[in-house]
């Protein structure tokens, strides 16, 4: 999810270290605080595996700043990772959010529908945070505020996002012909 966070902001452009962490922080720091530790580290490797290159230039005060470029194999890297996103890139809500807000990137619409498609066929799975058996039990079937607040908020969200889902698909899909 990092790696693929940095991918992508640096798709849009070249940036900073500090400005890359305050990006990716403001995506996905609520979730996982995004700390230097974590960041540079994740930096290293993908400037080793050359994705991504560090080059000294000027700064606004003396002195200089490193910023971070994305390369051609860095580009090919995350274009993969949007088409061929894991499993858990599908189910994983924080993960998706993350995949969704580079998915631009994945320049045919038919390919961008295709991600899509998965995501809505993970969705129209029966869920719930609670079973009986088997079987996924809806907000209905508890007197409990709390639970029954979760269940509700999680179907509007869902409901929400199936239809975008089902609208943007066929957007793309009608965009780009059979």
């Amino acid at each position: 999810m990092l790696e693929l966070a940095i991918l992508g902001f640096l798709r849009d452009q070249p940036l900073h270290g500090y400005d890359l962490r305050k990006r990716v922080a403001a995506l996905m720091g609520h979730v996982r605080p995004v700390a230097d530790g974590t960041l540079y580290p994740a930096i290293k490797r993908m400037a080793v595996a050359g994705w991504l290159l560090r080059k000294d230039e000027p700064g606004a005060a003396a002195a200089p700043r490193r910023m971070l470029y994305l390369t051609a194999e860095g580009r090919e890297e995350l274009e993969r990772r949007l088409r061929e996103p894991d499993e858990l890139d599908i189910s994983d809500e924080n993960r998706w959010f993350v995949l969704l807000a580079f998915l631009r990137h994945l320049g045919a619409g038919r390919e961008q529908a295709t991600v899509l498609r998965r995501r809505l066929a993970f969705l129209e799975e029966p869920t719930s945070f609670f079973y009986e058996g088997d079987r996924p039990m809806g907000a209905e079937e508890f007197g409990d505020p709390f639970r029954k607040g979760l269940l509700t908020i999680a179907h509007a969200t869902s409901q929400a996002e199936l239809a975008w889902l089902r609208a943007t698909i066929e957007a793309l899909e009608t965009s780009t012909g059979p």
